[in-house]
């Protein structure tokens, strides 16, 4: 099945996108991950003003999680920062994320600890698909 993963957005293995908009990074979850994940049942994040750190599976630095029918997966952050909002909506509605992952779908927004640096390690749209595709 193929899925869509735009061009302006970076990605991480473990399935998160950021986009950037200034000093301010917006965190979701892809549809490649909704797809693998299905029915989506409960979202934790992290509070506003709460720090978070750019994380990844060997450094275990999760901002939250996502709960399916199917499991319970760890959130990580491209980026490190303060976040300044969470989709409140999403929280109430979890389902509502495969709606719309790239629009209202969207997870947390972070101002950025290092605006002059912010990405590494991250993938691009094309990186992301040829990999998720080989799965």
């Amino acid at each position: 099945m193929a899925f869509e993963y735009p061009d302006d957005l970076k990605y991480l293995d473990s399935h998160e996108y950021v986009r950037l908009d200034g000093e301010i990074a917006t965190i979701g979850i892809t549809a490649f991950a909704i797809d693998q994940l299905g029915d989506l049942v409960l979202l934790e994040l992290p509070d506003i003003e709460d720090t978070i750190e750019k994380g990844n599976k060997e450094n275990d630095q999760s901002f939250g999680t996502i709960e399916s029918v199917k499991a319970v997966s760890d959130l990580y952050s491209p980026v490190s920062g303060t976040v300044v909002e969470r989709n409140e909506e999403m929280i109430e509605a979890p389902e509502k994320i495969a709606e719309d992952p790239y629009g209202e779908g969207w997870l947390i927004k972070v101002r950025l600890n290092d605006p002059d640096n912010p990405l590494e390690g991250v993938l691009s749209a094309e990186e992301y698909s040829a990999k998720v595709e080989a799965e």
